[in-house]
């Protein structure tokens, strides 16, 4: 790879928690936050009055103003791991597409062509090669520049076309809509009735812990989502705390033993990824062959799951906070198709 008198940066995918590379190699950007605000230049005085820190808005303006059409991106995990190497394609832009990935607020993005991806794990250097801190970083290591330039592809790889983006930003619902959604899927009027009353409930209570610290797994689940499985119809026998390490149990009929178990539920604090949890939810549910469904929450976000080919796949996202009618990112359905899928009824 050519790297002469070309700007080098390093670029972020997450933490050890959070894990979004997979987002940035099926849609060719890189992503920035806090997005809230707006787009950059204007957001800066709000994140500024909200108390977002001067190292953190300079990030974004590195990200922003600095980076630049044809520079090379080295996306990275970590100090040591890097996943994919890419030429920045365009300018600076910002979407409600990418406002919220796994929980976090990511809309400022770039377009970038990936010319090279990991195999199967990532290219691993000595600790440190890569700095940590900021998302956005000008790349100083020699030890990765030297493995830049060894690198090579084909020129096709250079002018491939960038994956089209989603068309339009994720659609706000109405209550009054999910209502409608889940009666129409012979869920009961009294079930939805009581949801709808728990989610203005569960919105007091995410913006009370706001102000607190997180609660814990065991308070997630306690507080936060056996709330609304039980106003989805599920009953206390049917729901099983803490069932042979499984966070939720939930059972399509008694006893609560392997063969009649439905729905593996995993949590983690509220603020955590809870898309990561998928992998643990899974082991959970190898061999029980009436598992068809996993949930993946921290409480206030969460993620459905359902067993296809033997394999589970995301199905629905949505976060109580701010509900959709679907999630273009992860190429799935939102709220509606969610709550479907938690309900006992649910058939498939």
């Amino acid at each position: 790879m050519d790297i002469q008198n070309k700007t080098i940066w390093q670029q972020a995918c997450g933490d050890t928690d959070r894990n979004y590379s997979s987002v940035c190699l099926d849609w060719d950007v890189i992503l920035n936050g806090p997005g809230y605000a707006g787009p950059y230049p204007d957001c800066d005085p709000k994140l500024k009055h909200d108390g977002c820190s001067s190292k953190k808005r300079t990030d974004l303006k590195r990200f922003a103003v600095q980076m630049k059409d044809g520079d090379i991106v080295v996306l990275r995990l970590g100090t040591s791991e890097v996943l994919a190497v890419g030429v920045i394609v365009g300018d600076y832009q910002w979407s409600e597409t990418f406002g919220d990935i796994d929980g976090w607020e990511l809309q400022h993005f770039r377009r970038v062509r990936w010319v090279w991806k990991a195999a199967r794990s990532p290219t691993k250097f000595s600790k440190y090669a890569l700095k940590q801190g900021d998302t956005t970083q000008e790349l100083t290591s020699d030890e990765v520049k030297q493995w830049l330039v060894s690198l090579s592809f084909p020129d096709t790889d250079m002018n491939r076309p960038l994956a089209e983006l989603p068309t339009s930003e994720p659609k706000r619902i109405s209550h009054e809509e999910i209502g409608e959604y889940l009666f129409e899927q012979g869920v009961s009027s009294n079930s939805i009735e009581t949801l709808i009353k728990e989610f203005d409930e569960l919105i007091r209570i995410a913006k009370w812990y706001k102000d607190e610290s997180a609660p814990s797994e065991f308070e997630t689940v306690a507080y936060l989502v056996v709330p609304i499985l039980r106003a989805l119809g599920w009953t206390p026998q049917k729901m099983a705390i803490e069932w042979r390490n499984v966070d939720l149990a939930l059972f399509d009929q008694l006893p609560r033993d392997d063969k009649n178990l439905a729905v593996v539920v995993e949590a983690k604090k509220k603020g955590n990824s809870c898309l990561t949890a998928k992998s643990q939810a899974q082991g959970y549910a190898q061999g029980k062959d009436n598992c068809k469904r996993l949930i993946v929450t921290d409480g206030l976000r969460y993620g459905t799951y359902l067993k296809e080919d033997n394999e589970y796949r995301l199905k629905a996202y949505f976060n109580i906070l701010s509900l959709t009618d679907a999630h273009p990112i992860y190429k799935c359905g939102g709220v509606k198709e969610a709550l479907r899928i938690m309900t006992p009824e649910w058939r498939g």
